[in-house]
């Protein structure tokens, strides 16, 4: 079921597409059924341009003939994304898949930031499961004493043998709060303080718009 709830939270937010939009398109199962979408819209005529926030995005949008955009002059009119955790006031743990950094960039660049979930992404604290943060591989375990250091554990996505590489090469970290994380502006910005860490995946005041899809259809929560 949650496939099709994730589907009805992409054509919800197809909606808010209109002809001429700069759009920024999310990574991930969600984002994906968005994007496929925009590749209809596109394929009926409809001009539109984009901003992928992942290599995998972007070959899917080459694919359905959406026509790339790599460096911005001006905003992106629109970015959708996917969610892995929705707190009540709409901030969120997103970066699970390993774009983080890329889908930071999109969402900060953008006019209109909305996020498509399943009713299963909403929580009431973050930290229900990983946070994960990105950081640069040089002395990259001091960058992971630093962060133990904030009360955090954590793993190494993929394993210290075979660790996940970023598009931009970088490394992911795992972080686990226990008892989830109750201050969550305080740990983003003690996280954008920490050396070596290059981006975190907390989205704090950032969501416009989340698109929920559950069994009653998909609501949107946030601002009109």
């Amino acid at each position: 079921m949650s496939d099709e709830f994730k589907k009805a939270a992409a054509e919800k937010a197809l909606e808010l597409v209109q002809d001429g939009m700069l759009l920024g398109l999310g990574s991930g199962s969600t984002a994906k059924y968005f994007t496929e979408g925009v590749g209809r819209l596109v394929a009926d005529g409809m001009k539109l341009r984009c901003v992928p926030t992942s290599r995998a995005t972007a070959e899917l949008a080459a694919e359905l003939g959406i026509q790339i955009v790599q460096e911005l002059v001006g905003a992106i009119d629109l970015a959708v994304d996917g969610a892995d955790e929705v707190d009540p006031v709409l901030n969120l743990i997103k970066g699970r898949g390993g774009a983080l950094f890329r889908e930071k960039l999109v969402a900060e660049a953008a006019r209109r930031f909305v996020v498509i979930v399943d009713d299963s992404k909403l929580v009431k604290q973050l930290g229900v499961a990983a946070l994960p943060v990105e950081v640069f591989p040089f002395l990259w375990r001091i960058t992971a004493e630093r962060l133990t250091a904030l009360g955090v554990s954590l793993t190494v996505r993929g394993g210290e043998e075979t660790p996940y590489i970023t598009d931009n090469g970088n490394l992911i970290l795992n972080l686990t709060v226990d008892g989830g994380i109750k201050d969550s502006a305080g740990l983003a910005d003690a996280l954008k303080k920490t050396t070596g860490a290059v981006e975190k995946g907390l989205s704090i005041g950032l969501t416009d718009t989340v698109i929920v899809a559950g069994p009653e259809g998909p609501k949107a929560i946030g601002r009109p």
